[in-house]
This record gives structure tokens, sequence and C-alpha cells, in this order.
């Protein structure tokens, strides 16, 4: 593997084969790049599994004001107004752009794009393709692009270490079928999604646990708002890993959430079922843990029509046994979508040099408290647009001959998992949060497979403990209240590892002296 490699030095390296990185490949072309993915392109990561769309404001009654309007008022004061209004302007040229790169989206009779509507949009301008399989669409197309682009090398592997000479990357260890490697560039990027596997009951697959943020972390990189992890409240409650997504856009199409006996809980909330995605979740959260049961009803709104409007769904939901057209569909939140991530700055650039983040695994600003509705495959496009037009003005090359260095293991969340699904989910509180930090300390400092997941939500637990107030997806059942500022939160590995030393030793004089 390792001689095979060597003819690609010094090109840029793009890990994660979802639309932020092939996107970022594509669009660097004709520059040649090397293109990290885990599992045969196309195949892998949550990309794929996405189902509602892309907002953009290309309908006669919107515009990019009332799309940025939208957007903050449900990132609850976090978002960066400044990165929100320049990714979402770019919204329709995003839009032909993955039409010119052979993306068909849903077209009206009258041949205009159709335009779905989801939770806090105040207009229709979800942009969908296969009716409710639009991610799927996106990576089908992108990857016949990127097998066809001359420019772009996929390997098959596993990212592993990012290798930092004189505070900047030098290069990139990764392990594949044939073994270990190193990737030697001065310019990095990350496009390797969430945290959604870090939780028993997620829509993400298995490899979303964080990988990236780890791999940042312990570069020294700058990460940003950890605590907020957006909880879809529709996904289909069955024994099911992932669990299916039941995509907002069916509630856009006038579904209800009832619980057992048919009360319609959220009929006061307003917004009523297209409220904000947290509103919902906790609203759901709050009716299961009180013991009753929560359904999703399409059955009057949607009803012979749901297979027609919704085909993949309809699917999951028959494999299990349900008709969403004629029954009720049980459903409960489900980890989502992390709003925070690897902080960069507006050409995707992250605190250490050539290392670049883009899609999920990047804090852009946009998304602030709370993720407003398919903003993030808009994102994941303008933003893998920005990072290669910044890379490809800046002057690459590969590093001197690097040093032998140990290959880590391959990671695996299992035992980082049910201490952040109980401490770290829908709600949260001091005494949780302080039971996660020293139950994850011990593992995060070890450099078995467990160490990568449990750092991830070491800093995780750690930002939720200092954001002593509720705002957006973060809920302090002891902190009921937002705060009049909203301030971003910053952390490093060594920042959490430090904080979470001091929690454990206060916590230990405490044990002794009681």
């Amino acid at each position: 593997m390792t001689a095979a490699l060597e003819a690609v030095d010094g090109r840029p390296v793009i890990v994660g084969g979802g639309i932020a990185g092939l996107a970022t490949a594509l669009f660097l072309a004709p520059e040649p790049v090397v293109l990290v993915a885990r599992a045969l392109l196309g195949t892998d990561g949550s990309s794929p599994l996405a189902q509602g769309g892309i907002a953009a404001s290309v309908g006669a009654d919107d515009d990019a004001g009332l799309h940025l309007a939208d957007t903050l008022k449900a990132g609850d004061g976090l978002c960066d107004p400044a990165a929100a209004r320049r990714i979402l302007a770019a919204g329709p040229d995003a839009v032909a752009e993955l039409e010119r790169l052979g993306v068909a989206f849903d077209r009206a009779p009258d041949g205009t794009l159709a335009l779905g509507l989801e939770a806090a949009h105040s207009r229709r301008r979800i942009v969908h393709a296969d009716g409710d399989a639009t991610g799927l669409a996106l990576v089908r197309a992108l990857t016949a692009a990127a097998r066809a682009c001359p420019s772009i090398t996929v390997v098959e592997a596993e990212a592993r270490r990012i290798l930092v000479q004189d505070g900047a990357v030098a290069g990139l260890m990764v392990a594949g079928p044939s073994g270990g490697a190193v990737l030697r560039t001065r310019r990095l990027v990350l496009a390797t999604g969430g945290v959604g596997a870090l939780y028993e009951h997620t829509t993400n697959p298995a490899s979303s646990f964080g990988l990236g943020l780890a791999l940042a972390a312990e570069a020294g990189a700058e990460l940003s708002d950890l605590e907020f992890v957006q909880f879809h409240p529709t996904a289909l409650a069955t024994g099911a890993r992932p669990l299916a997504l039941i995509s907002e856009a069916v509630r856009g199409e006038g579904a209800i959430l009832v619980d057992g006996a048919g009360r319609r809980f959220l009929e006061a909330v307003p917004g009523a079922e297209l409220a904000p995605r947290d509103v919902v979740a906790r609203a759901v959260w709050r009716e299961i843990i009180a013991g009753r049961d929560v359904y999703l009803d399409g059955r009057a709104s949607l009803g012979a029509r749901f297979a027609t409007r919704f085909p993949s769904i309809t699917a999951g939901c028959r494999a299990a046994g349900i008709d969403p057209a004629t029954d009720l569909v049980p459903i409960r939140p489900a980890a989502h979508y992390h709003m925070g991530g690897i902080a960069v700055d507006a050409e995707g650039r992250s605190t250490v040099a050539g290392l670049w983040a883009a899609g999920e695994v990047a804090s852009t600003g946009l998304h602030g408290a709370n993720r407003l509705a398919s903003n993030s495959l808009l994102e994941a496009v303008v933003c893998g647009r920005e990072v290669a037009h910044s890379i490809a003005g800046t002057p690459g090359g590969a590093a001197a001959r690097l040093g032998t260095a140990r290959l880590p293991p391959a990671s695996d969340p299992a035992a980082a998992r049910p201490i952040v699904s109980r401490f770290i989910g829908v709600t949260r509180d001091a005494s949780g949060l302080e039971t996660a930090i020293a139950s994850l300390l011990p593992l995060a400092r070890r450099e078995g497979p467990c160490a990568a997941p449990a750092r991830v939500g070491l800093m995780m637990a750690v930002s939720a403990l200092a954001r002593e107030e509720s705002r957006g997806a973060h809920a302090r059942t002891d902190f009921p209240a937002t705060a009049a500022v909203a301030r971003p939160g910053r952390v490093t590995l060594a920042d959490a590892l430090a904080r979470a030393q001091r929690f454990a030793v206060a916590d230990l004089a405490l044990a002794l002296s009681s």
C-alpha cells in the first residue's frame, strides 16, 4: 500500500466519501487530489440516509433574507450571522451546480423545482430528489462524477492519525486492507460526519462516532459548541440500528403526533408539529419518560398518497410490519445531527495550519444551537466549494520524510456509548454530566480502541457542563432558563482533559472528607 501511495505524495487529501468530501474533491478539479473513504465510495456515512432535501431560496415567494431569518431563529442566538448569510445566499447556485454534476431534482408538473416544507421554515424551500431519497440521489450522482474525474484518486482506507510537524499538518496515517501507510501532505480536509453512533438510539450509521473530531483534537485543533446535538423527534421506534428516519417533510405534508390514546400533545405548542426540532424532540421525550407511547399519524393527511410521496419511508415502515397509510407509526427521538464540530473560518480552515473541515464535522456558524432542517446538505455543498477554493490558493507539496510512528488501532465506541447515551441525551443536568466526565476520563487517557470515542464524549460532556443554561438542542433541567448573552464555547482536548482531571480531584477530595 505504501509504495502505491508514494505517487500521490503532496496532493491535497480529503477524508470522507459523503457529500462534503465528494463536493470538495470535484470542486478542486482539475487539481489532483486523494479522496480517502472507509468503504466503497457512495456506500458509507450519513449522506446516503438523508431524506428531506436541500434548503435553498429558489421559490418565487422566497429569498435569502427570509431563509436567513428562519435560520437565525432556529439557531437560538448562536448562529454566526455573517457566515449564515454567506452560505444561504449561495443556495440557488449550489442547486444549479449539483444539477450540472448530474443530480436530477424532483420537478412540479409545470417544470419548476418541486419544493417541500419542513419545520421552522416560513416558505416551501426544500429541494428534493427521488421523493424522500435526496441524500442517496446526491451521493450516487457525485460518486459517478468523482469516478469519472481523472484528477481524483480514491483510496479505501480508514484515517487513524494526523501527523503534525512544527504546528502544521505533515501527513495522515491510514489503515487499509493491506496494512498501514502514511499520506504525506500539507493540505488535509476532514469531511467525516457527526457523532450519532456515540448514542444507542441514532439515525446515523455505525461509522459516525466522531472520528474526525478526535483526529482534529488530537492534532491540537479547537472544537466549538460540542454540547449541541440535535435529536430528530421522529425516528421509527424499532429494534433496528441505526433507527430508520421518518423525515420532517412527512409532518410538512400534514402528519401529526399523537399518544396511544390519540391525543395530539403538540396542538397547543406554537408551530405544533412544525415547531423547531429541539422543541418537538423534548415534547416527544416527555411523553416517553411519562410512560406513554408516541406515534406519527399520517392517515388523514396523506393516506394512500404516503407511498407515492415517501417511497423509502413507506418501505422501511412496511419492513417493520407497519403500513403508514393505514397504521399509526411508532416513533422516538434519536441522535441525528451535531451542530458543534471543528472550529473553522469562512474558508473552512481550522486552528491547525494545513487542516480544513467541511460538512457535519465542521462548526461554520450556520447552525448555532439548533440546525434548521435541510440546511446541512446545503452547507456540505457550499462549504465544500469554499474549502476547495481555499486549498487551491494554498501552496502544497509533501512534507519532509516523517519518522516512524505506531499505527493506532481501529476505534470502537462500545465502551463510551452507554455513558454518552445516558448522561448527554435529550435533557442533561450537572450530576449526570459529572458522572459522564468521571466515567469517560479513564477511557480517554488510554491508547486503545476506546480512546478516540471517549475523548469526543469527554469533550462533549465538559462543554455541556460549562454551559449553565438551556439553549436550542442543549437542555439543562437544572438550568432551564436561557442566558441573556449567547456565548460560543470552544475547547481543545488538552483543556477538556485538564478540566476533567480537576473535577476528578475535587470529587475525590469531597468523597474523602464526607
